[in-house]
């Protein structure tokens, strides 16, 4: 059995991330898309990758709610996404990577398990 864990790195501090938007973080070679609902006051962070057209994007899409699921909308074609699972709301069956996403002494920390 591959025990999986979780590695945290520091993302922003609070006061650096766009309120109720989104911002592209760099981990590596890796581009994450890191959200800040204000209204909500949640975080969330997935791939910044869009699967549809293959561009680094969703950082610059525009969040908001489908019910209670908060959702990032690609900003080229509007495909939207929920920011809890990764799955694609609008009925295709593509999915986004998430991350789980903490906030402590006033830094931004995404979590990347391997």
């Amino acid at each position: 059995m591959v025990e999986i864990t979780t590695n945290w790195f520091e993302a922003c501090r609070v006061e650096d991330a766009v309120q109720n938007g989104g911002v592209c973080v760099k981990c590596g070679e890796e581009q994450i898309a890191l959200f800040y609902f204000t209204r909500r006051n949640e975080w969330y962070a997935t791939q910044n990758l869009c699967p549809h057209r293959r561009q680094m994007a969703l950082s610059r899409g525009m969040i908001g709610s489908v019910g209670e699921d908060p959702k990032i909308a690609c900003p080229f074609h509007k495909k939207t996404f929920s920011l809890s699972t990764g799955e694609c709301l609008s009925g295709d069956e593509c999915a986004i990577q998430t991350y789980p996403v903490k906030v402590e002494d006033g830094l931004v920390y995404i979590g990347l398990q391997n």
